[in-house]
């Protein structure tokens, strides 16, 4: 099969929608209940400030918009996580279209990332992981734009300070590719002398820095916390000796693991995998930088600190693997006789949509069959029987007051754990179980 009388843009278009409309209606037709990390992010929505106890603000930011817009409709949640997956898929697009100059292969890079379950199977669950991915691949894109062009603008330094800001403002796990980045420029400009220092570099810088203060400022007013938390997801305060060892050993392990289905595709497309890699080629140096050191940057992390590196944590780190692979092998992709790969996109398509339905049906007690809209409705009526007031606060922990802040009418603010302090802040509550709500 060849692509060649086929108006590639169109199939794009047609791909990604499939895309957004499959991934959006699957989850809402087979889940009963919103995933953790949405509803813990759609908490800190209600009580919207410039960093949480988790994470930075971004993902509550962007959920809180559609929550105003929505109110308490699941699907539009689904929604929202794919529309953020396919405007990363755009990009990537857009950015292998500059470097092939061939929407074949652009195509064929995006089409690839179906390969990786990052990008389809995980992707429901709106949380900080998939609120980085389309800024992950707008700085890659905007660093393309500086490194290639020879006229360096202030506009492209702008937005990609801009993007990098809200990239790191969804995760900071994000400084992984902007430390990618700066390398890069540091090794083009200082070491190699391909390009030159141009001040309108740090128009990115400035940009950046800027729109972090009020993140930084809350930050140091509320002890560090979400930098705290994250260290403590590491593992490092009980790691060993032989975590050291470990601990990176596991982490490559299951990065290779999965990328299995990726590299079958990659098989189908390539005819002979004979290459040549020369750092003197430009392009395969920028996807070498952009692609490998932010997971060996992760990796070293891991062997120095004897961390623990979360799977999901790698979500946004393999966006461009697919452009790498089809610009090393581009000679050996036979356009003519693509057959096989666009069976294997197909089968891993289906396979993780049906997969994710499946499991979604028969396995129980997951948190997506939590009854949130059915405990927000007793509670409810629990409260109007001694109260005419609305509910407008809600404390307990993120994943049971969440919920209540999500399905309760009136949107009451989530206010964090139950504390003697907070209760006598309220002029009226009521509390059941693990939760209270009240009435300030």
């Amino acid at each position: 099969m060849s692509f060649n009388k086929i108006n590639i843009n169109k199939l794009l278009y047609s791909f990604i929608t499939i895309h957004l409309v499959l991934w959006t209606l699957i989850p809402s037709l087979t889940n009963n209940n919103l995933p953790l990390d949405t509803i813990e992010a759609l908490a800190w929505g209600s009580n919207l400030d410039w960093g949480f106890n988790k994470h930075p603000p971004a993902s509550a930011f962007f959920l809180e918009v559609f929550y105003q817009i929505f109110g308490s409709q699941d699907w539009a949640y689904y929604l929202l996580s794919q529309i953020f997956v396919v405007i990363a898929f755009v990009v990537v697009f857009k950015f292998a279209e500059e470097l092939f100059k061939n929407k074949t292969l652009s195509l064929i890079s995006v089409l690839l990332l179906e390969g990786i379950y990052f990008y389809n199977f995980t992707t429901p669950e709106f949380n900080v992981n998939i609120s980085q991915l389309p800024f992950w691949a707008l700085c890659v894109y905007y660093s393309w734009k500086l490194f290639d062009n020879q006229q360096i603008t202030f506009k492209d330094c702008f937005w990609l300070g801009a993007f990098a800001a809200i990239g790191f403002l969804s995760k900071y796990l994000f400084i992984y590719l902007l430390i990618a980045i700066d390398l890069l420029f540091f090794y083009v400009i200082f070491i190699k002398k391909y390009k030159k220092f141009d001040f309108k570099y740090l128009v990115s810088l400035e940009v950046f820095i800027v729109l972090l203060i009020p993140h930084l400022i809350w930050l140091t007013n509320n002890d560090y916390i979400t930098i705290t938390y994250g260290l403590t997801r590491t593992g490092l305060e009980s790691s060993s000796l032989l975590d050291h060892i470990t601990y990176p050993l596991i982490f490559l392990g299951k990065q290779l693991g999965i990328l299995i289905p990726f590299f079958i595709m990659s098989f189908f497309l390539v005819k002979k995998f004979k290459f040549k890699i020369s750092l003197k080629d430009k392009k395969l140096l920028f996807l070498l930088f952009v692609n490998l050191t932010p997971i060996a940057l992760m990796f070293l992390t891991s062997l120095l600190t004897g961390s623990k590196i979360r799977t999901m944590w790698m979500t946004p780190f393999y966006l461009f693997f697919g452009v790498l692979i089809v610009y090393i092998f581009q000679v050996q992709i036979d356009l003519k006789k693509l057959k096989g790969f666009l069976l294997s996109f197909v089968i891993f398509f289906t396979v993780s949509l049906f997969s994710y339905a499946y499991i979604s049906i028969t396995e129980t007690d997951k948190r997506t069959d939590y009854p949130g809209e059915e405990i927000a409705t007793k509670v409810q009526y629990a409260w109007n029987k001694d109260h005419e007031e609305s509910i407008n606060v809600v404390l307990g922990d993120e994943w049971v007051a969440g919920n209540l802040s999500y399905h309760l009418k009136s949107r009451p603010i989530w206010k964090g754990p139950i504390t003697k302090d907070k209760l006598n802040l309220l002029s009226k509550f009521t509390c059941i179980d693990n939760i209270c709500v009240g009435n300030r």
